[in-house]
């Protein structure tokens, strides 16, 4: 058993304080081969995260503290739609459907999201990401 507290949560805020991505993962799954890919991921403002997509799986974010904008492009690099979750305004989460252009901004420090995809992991491949 593993709880998800405020323990866990800032500690895994500390760590991406100090990583050079300023995010870091906190992995539930035992292996990058799991056909479940659940995770916790931690994310300071001025990380960047490129516009990308998951041709073969959706991915759902449910954010636990802190506040996230989720940004959806079409295949210009032209932004369609955003949405901001943020649990003091009664928005929680989103899902991103297989194949959708996203990425996010971080409005506040020590956003944590819990996150899941189908697995196993795949490194993000060059026609996957929007330039």
């Amino acid at each position: 058993m593993q709880l998800i507290n405020k323990t866990l949560l800032d500690s895994i805020c500390r760590q991406a304080e100090k990583s050079p991505r300023l995010r870091i993962n906190y992995n539930f799954h035992e292996s990058l081969d799991a056909p479940s890919q659940r995770l916790l991921n931690a994310i300071q403002p001025e990380s960047t995260l490129p516009i990308h997509r998951h041709r073969n799986t959706a991915e759902t974010y449910i954010i636990l503290q802190g506040r996230l904008r989720v940004m959806f492009y079409n295949d210009q690099k032209e932004l369609t739609e955003t949405a901001v979750l943020d649990p003091k305004e009664g928005v929680f989460g989103i899902n991103i459907p297989a194949g959708e252009w996203h990425t996010i901004e971080i409005l506040e420090p020590d956003t944590v999201i819990f996150e899941t995809k189908d697995g196993p992991y795949s490194p993000h491949k060059e026609e996957d990401m929007l330039k």
